[in-house]
């Protein structure tokens, strides 16, 4: 790594799967000394509040897609608005390095970066680039992908995109944990998460799924994330059909439920599906309808055409879960094959190929 970095700053918001990528990146290069900072919207820093070891600073920004007239110009406001605060934070703070995480959050840091001349970054960790990066994507020093398979970008600029792997957290990235997941005779042990929003819909409908596990003496054990005012809901229905299952709401670190598991139900975020296959726990992913420009759709396909995971969509809930789950459970030899072509994947190396890639652009600009 370069020794002239006085200071990294990482622009991030929203959901989790921008956060926690932001927070892991954050505390790699904090682990080498590197004062590093990171601006988040109030969105996203509610789930970087916990953490006391990273300095956070909040500027909020908005997006521009508003079909209300009003509102498009009372988000133009929000976006100039973040622009000039961005500005002014970054001349007095002057970092060597800025990195733009996704999301509408990071585009105001960017762009008073590109002002100040102080090169930045962008990072997608989805199969296809986020309006924000895309835009970003002329005036960035490099394009960070997770996969070369990447689409929505200009090939103009695909010589600046360089594939570097997922950014997840370190101890996901070390953890032995397959030897808990092959299945012999051992029942189905279903991790169920829905995202750092988690998935309302999951809790509505995937209780009737189980039901019919029951009827069908399906030998199984639930963990379940859901929202919290769903607690009680979930905790009589499951205790009336006599199920075995434990209840949890949004957590940080899940390890603890990697380690139970040996199958899980989740959406189709990046972040997620990426920490599930770095883990070796086969799952079923159901993308969320609604996500922009369908990126999730585009991430569930691509693990599936790897063989990494199935894919359900979530208009096929009803019709089709229950018939794969009595499958999986008849054929346990499944999931191990999904595990072993798991096996074959691993973002171990993303560190090295960011502080590689790093050292390189600031020993040509400082």
């Amino acid at each position: 790594m370069n020794n002239n970095i006085k200071k990294i700053v990482i622009a991030t918001g929203g959901t989790g799967g921008h956060i926690f990528p932001a927070y892991s990146l954050a505390k790699h290069f904090k682990d080498k000394n590197i004062n590093v900072e990171i601006i988040s919207d109030k969105r996203g820093y509610k789930y970087l509040k916990d953490y006391q070891d990273i300095k956070v600073s909040i500027i909020s920004s908005s997006t521009i897609f508003k079909k209300d007239f009003f509102q498009l110009i009372f988000s133009i406001t929000m976006i100039i608005y973040a622009i000039i605060r961005s500005f002014i934070f970054l001349l007095f703070n002057r970092p060597n390095l800025i990195f733009g995480m996704g999301g509408y959050s990071s585009f105001p840091v960017c762009i008073a970066a590109k002002i100040l001349r102080i090169p930045f970054i962008i990072y997608e960790n989805n199969l296809f680039m986020g309006k924000a990066n895309k835009y970003l994507t002329p005036f960035a020093e490099k394009v960070f992908v997770s996969y070369k398979d990447l689409g929505g970008i200009s090939q103009k600029y695909k010589e600046n995109v360089i594939e570097i792997g997922n950014i997840i957290r370190k101890e996901i990235l070390n953890a032995k944990l397959e030897q808990f997941h092959e299945l012999d005779d051992k029942k189905l042990k279903i991790l169920i998460l829905g995202g750092s929003q988690a998935a309302k819909i999951f809790a509505e409908e995937l209780p009737k799924i189980f039901k019919k596990c029951v009827n069908a003496n399906i030998d199984f054990k639930i963990y379940q994330q859901c929202l919290p005012d769903q607690n009680e809901f979930l905790n009589s229905y499951y205790k009336n059909l006599n199920i075995n299952f434990e209840i949890f709401n949004f957590k940080s670190n899940i390890m603890d439920y990697f380690q139970k598991a040996n199958l899980a139900i989740t959406r189709s975020g990046s972040s997620m599906l990426a920490e599930l296959i770095n883990v070796k726990v086969p799952f079923i992913s159901i993308p969320l309808p609604s996500s922009a420009d369908n990126h999730q759709l585009k991430n569930a396909i691509y693990y599936k055409k790897h063989n990494y995971g199935y894919l359900i969509k979530e208009e096929d809930i009803k019709t089709e879960l229950f018939g794969l789950i009595s499958r999986i459970s008849k054929e346990k030899s499944l999931l191990n094959q999904m595990i072993n072509k798991q096996r074959q994947y691993s973002d171990k190396s993303v560190y090295e190929n960011i502080d590689k890639e790093v050292t390189k652009i600031l020993n040509e600009k400082y």
